[in-house]
């Protein structure tokens, strides 16, 4: 069973980090095109919190059945990454600008690079 979880952990660490590289390059991409985020951007923007959830929720999981990460930072990039979005979307005051578009891409790089060390200090 834990193995299991464990498995299912590392493939959704992956999908995030493939997640958030993608949405940075989209938000990237409108931003040099001079247009800002959309409804179609936030509904993604949501897919992938979603996805950061049950991540969080598979990691709790793990926790409670005595699966450790090799280091305790682990658990301050996950709840990071997770915030990230929201914490942005409530900074922006859900505007839909260039600027926005630019921020959102900054953000996503960050979840991405956030992401990147959270595997890394997984075990």
């Amino acid at each position: 069973m834990t193995e299991t979880l464990i498995t299912l952990h590392a493939r959704t660490a992956n999908t995030v980090l493939l997640y958030a590289f993608a949405m940075g390059a989209w938000s990237a991409w409108n931003y040099f095109r001079k247009q800002g985020v959309g409804g179609n951007y936030f509904g993604a923007m949501v897919v992938g919190e979603l996805l950061m959830i049950a991540q969080g929720i598979l990691g709790v999981l793990l926790l409670g059945l005595g699966a450790r990460p090799s280091d305790f930072i682990h658990f301050l990039y996950g709840v990071l990454v997770t915030l990230m979005w929201p914490l942005t979307y409530v900074y922006t005051h859900a505007r839909v600008e260039r600027k926005e578009a630019g921020l959102y891409a900054l953000v996503a790089f960050f979840i991405f690079g956030l992401s990147l060390r959270a595997v890394m200090t997984g075990g």
